[in-house]
């Protein structure tokens, strides 16, 4: 697919020309389609109905350029129906580069707006010393980006959230949580006016690592989380990564279990009745 036409998409400019370059590309926006086509994530509409537009969250990160480019990629193709707008909420932190991401999104012609809200202020006032950040400072963005895709005609946001997130969020609800939940790929947020997606949903943490860092893509850090120490999900990270250094491929084999759930085998009775469980009387 990626190789039918010498055009490419302005984000791809530059790429480098290794096999083992194309090869991840090629795994990445495949991994990308599927997740697309498994979770509904392109609304039906009628044949003179404008086209869905989705509000593509942009950090800065690695994962959110991944997600700019490949969603690009797939819109360059025809293979993705719909409008993107790129969106970056500026969050007042201090020392944050403002222009990085204007600049990079105006040189490579892709549709954006550019938010600022000092929701920083907020966390720092609002949480105490030695307290994580992420919880309010996520609901505070949440909320924001909700309301630009409102403002901009979207019919859903777009996240950056790949694999490994889904992974560590699933291990964080279990060990602190007491409850099996995750990131799911699709929802509908809770005023049922706005899908959430993430399209990124199958591909690996260190594909969108070394996709970005070859792509060379001006990497924004998050100082405001990062620079705390002793987060709950680095926590799960870590053990993670212990076990897939363990046991190659663990990641991927814990990521399958999730699709592959079987709620007779679990303990919630609200997913499987196990009051109305019947044997067979006439075998007896």
């Amino acid at each position: 697919m990626l190789d039918e036409t010498n055009e490419i998409h302005p984000l791809f400019a530059g790429a480098p020309q290794s096999t083992e370059f194309k090869k991840l590309r090629k795994r990445i926006v495949r991994m990308t389609r599927e997740a697309i086509d498994q979770y509904g994530m392109i609304e039906s509409t009628a044949e003179d109905a404008p086209k869905p537009k989705w509000l593509v969250c942009l950090s800065g990160g690695k994962d959110s350029y991944t997600l700019l480019a490949v969603l690009h990629e797939l819109q360059w193709r025809g293979l993705l129906p719909v409008d993107l707008l790129a969106c970056n909420l500026d969050q007042g932190q201090p020392n944050f580069p403002a222009t990085v991401l204007p600049e990079f999104l105006e040189k490579m012609g892709v549709p954006h707006r550019i938010e600022y809200q000092d929701t920083y202020s907020i966390v720092m006032d609002k949480i105490p010393a030695g307290r994580t950040f992420c919880a309010l400072c996520s609901r505070l963005r949440r909320g924001n980006l909700y309301r630009i895709a409102r403002e901009e005609g979207c019919s859903a946001v777009v996240l950056g959230h790949h694999r490994d997130d889904i992974l560590e969020t699933f291990f964080m609800n279990l060990f602190h949580g007491g409850r099996l939940a995750t990131m799911p790929p699709k929802l509908v947020n809770e005023e049922g006016d706005l899908f959430l997606y993430r399209p990124l949903a199958h591909v690996a943490e260190r594909d969108c690592e070394r996709f970005a860092t070859a792509m060379n893509y001006p990497i924004i850090p998050c100082d405001l989380c990062g620079s705390q120490d002793g987060l709950q999900r680095q926590q799960v990270k870590t053990i993670l990564d212990g076990w897939e250094a363990n046991s190659p491929g663990r990641r991927q084999v814990m990521f399958r279990a999730l699709m592959n759930a079987r709620p007779s085998h679990l303990l919630d009775p609200g997913l499987f009745d196990f009051a109305g469980l019947m044997r067979n009387v006439e075998r007896t």
